[in-house]
């Protein structure tokens, strides 16, 4: 990956240009506050903005997006099938109620948001006709471990181009991290900062110092360094132009272990292995 700056983008295996760096909308109010959330960002440079039928928020998404100025081209798009629509078979009809939440013809991005066990085969099929009808650029994961996505190779005539897994330096998995970057899958990062956790660790405070930036900063560099999508959730305006401010400075070899280095193999979130929704 060429970090270059806030449009900076990754090229996806279908050649798709997905820009590296994001806002997440997970647990984003509907209404004035993820709109508000979307239209700063968008104000602030970004062009990626990452949503979830299930984050119930995609009409705000899809408003702040209509009422930007920005053509829709130019804006990067991603939802994802929840558990629901896989267990009910349903997953079209989800689709098409998030398209029509999110006032577009097509998204970006379509991912799968769980592994559902015995399941996301079948969606993964239904996914692969979404992305050659052309109303989804480019198809993925989330929450994939390598087993999964093992058993996804089996019958997927498409490969995923994206596995968006909990990601942060409690929770490194660079096994997975090097398996998805060898089997051409971009890795994205869901909650990079730990749920502002990060600025707890003394190691990043005492990185923050070196670099004069904040932890919250060191870490998403770091995310960018290692080849990772990074997606960082905030609902207030000045956090969400600081956390974009990480193109003026680069970390050293050594302040990259050093992260490395703090992994627990820790989730904050449910694991993917074990979720009960």
């Amino acid at each position: 990956m060429i970090i270059s700056d806030l449009r900076g983008v990754v090229k996806l295996a279908n050649d798709v240009d997905m820009p590296y760096f994001g806002l997440g909308v997970f647990k984003t109010h509907e209404g004035a506050e993820v709109e508000n959330a979307v239209t700063w960002a968008l104000e602030a440079g970004y062009r990626h903005i990452d949503t979830a039928a299930i984050y119930q928020n995609e009409w705000g998404v899809g408003k702040a997006v209509k009422s930007c100025g920005i053509p829709r081209k130019e804006l990067f798009i991603t939802t994802k099938i929840w558990n629901d629509n896989q267990r009910k078979g349903t997953v079209q009809e989800g689709f098409e109620e998030s398209l029509r939440l999110l006032q577009t013809d097509y998204v970006d991005l379509l991912l799968i948001h769980w592994p559902v066990k015995g399941k996301f085969t079948n969606t993964w099929r239904i996914l692969e006709d979404i992305y050659i009808s052309g109303r989804a650029r480019a198809i993925g994961v989330s929450n994939f471990l390598r087993h999964h996505l093992e058993e996804l190779f089996e019958t997927a005539k498409i490969m995923p181009m994206v596995n968006q897994v909990e990601c942060h330096p409690y929770l490194v998995q660079q096994p997975l991290i090097d398996f998805c970057l060898s089997m051409n899958i971009v890795y994205e990062a869901w909650s990079p900062i730990m749920r502002g956790k990060v600025n707890e660790i003394p190691l990043l405070n005492k990185l923050a110092d070196k670099y004069k930036k904040s932890p919250v900063q060191i870490v998403l560099r770091w995310d960018l360094q290692k080849g990772i999508i990074t997606i960082p959730k905030s609902v207030q305006k000045e956090r969400i132009e600081h956390n974009a401010d990480i193109f003026d400075f680069e970390l050293d070899q050594e302040a990259m272990d050093l992260i490395d280095s703090l992994d627990k193999g820790h989730h904050f979130g449910a694991h993917p292995d074990h979720f009960n929704f």
